[in-house]
């Protein structure tokens, strides 16, 4: 057998092992025109099979996408069976404003919501609560679960958000959202598979026992990614740089390193215990259905909506 065989064979092998059952959820984010809508739309047709728990749908800054957002997850609600989640910021809306949205979606059928501080408006270098407004993802929470019994999602950075003095204050920060009432924790995403497993630990030292889901980032542009990384707070490995240079003119060579890259960073999360993984598509369907396949997941029969 050549070597290249025995290694699929092992492949194959490692793929079928009995372990615990891997969930999904996605994220999209609203079109902005006729052609990314319809790339939406394909790639939650080709997504939907592979049964996810929710799809969530982001949400701009200062409510800039809210229509787009809304019309979105109406339109999941009323053509699929998908269960989605839209996004609500703190950005730039009362108190008042942001409950009204809430109803609006809970009357709607929606009873799932990622409830996020959100980023600076736009022109501003810091984030400053908006007056009147909730203050921070933890006043967010509460508020949410004022208007409804919502199943609240909020954001985590194992590597530190940027803004936060310290980990310990993150760490504590994490744990007032929690405290506030949201059951899931998705984190940033991350390339330093070490780092989201010393973070688990941390979160369970810390008297933090909600589910804390890794966030998984495809790459499929490393120039918008490093863009990314450099607002968020994540690391990007030498080695990344390295396996994705002179690839600007190459893009099918870049989906498949970039699909290289995930499926092994996925596997050896599966690998350490991991069962739950959240997929920041960037509303592309190849690379996350690619990755989704190796960790064992396959379409499913779904019930006409």
């Amino acid at each position: 057998m050549s070597p290249i065989s025995a290694a699929f064979q092992d492949y194959v092998q490692a793929g079928t092992t009995a372990r615990a059952p891997v969930s999904v959820s996605f994220e999209f984010f609203p079109p902005s025109d006729e052609a990314m809508e319809q790339t939406l739309w394909r790639s939650v047709e080709r997504l939907a099979p592979l049964n996810p728990r929710f799809v969530s749908v982001t949400y701009g800054a200062g409510g800039s996408t809210r229509a787009r957002t809304h019309a979105v997850i109406q339109r999941i609600l009323a053509e699929t069976s998908l269960t989605p989640a839209s996004h609500l910021t703190c950005v730039g809306a009362t108190r008042e404003e942001i409950d009204a949205v809430a109803r609006d979606y809970w009357n709607g059928g929606v009873r799932h919501i990622v409830a996020l501080r959100g980023d600076p408006e736009a022109g501003a270098e810091r984030y400053v609560p908006t007056t009147g407004g909730y203050a921070y993802a933890a006043d967010l929470v509460r508020g949410l679960k004022k208007v409804g019994d919502f199943e609240l999602t909020v954001a985590a950075y194992p590597e530190v958000h940027p803004e936060a003095p310290s980990a310990r204050f993150d760490l504590d920060n994490l744990k007032r959202k929690i405290d506030a009432g949201a059951s899931r924790a998705i984190t940033q995403f991350f390339f330093y598979n070490d780092s989201f497993l010393r973070f688990r630990d941390q979160c369970a030292a810390a008297g933090i026992h909600c589910e804390l889901v890794p966030g998984i980032l495809p790459v499929t542009n490393f120039g918008q990614l490093t863009r990314f990384a450099g607002r968020c707070g994540a690391l990007v490995p030498q080695w990344l740089h390295k396996a994705f240079e002179g690839l600007d003119a190459d893009p099918d060579t870049r989906r498949l390193i970039a699909a290289s890259i995930a499926i092994e960073q996925v596997r050896n999360l599966q690998a350490r215990g991991v069962e739950n993984f959240h997929f920041y598509t960037l509303n592309r369907a190849e690379l996350t259905y690619a990755i989704c396949h190796a960790l064992g997941l396959r379409p499913a029969m779904r019930k006409a909506a």
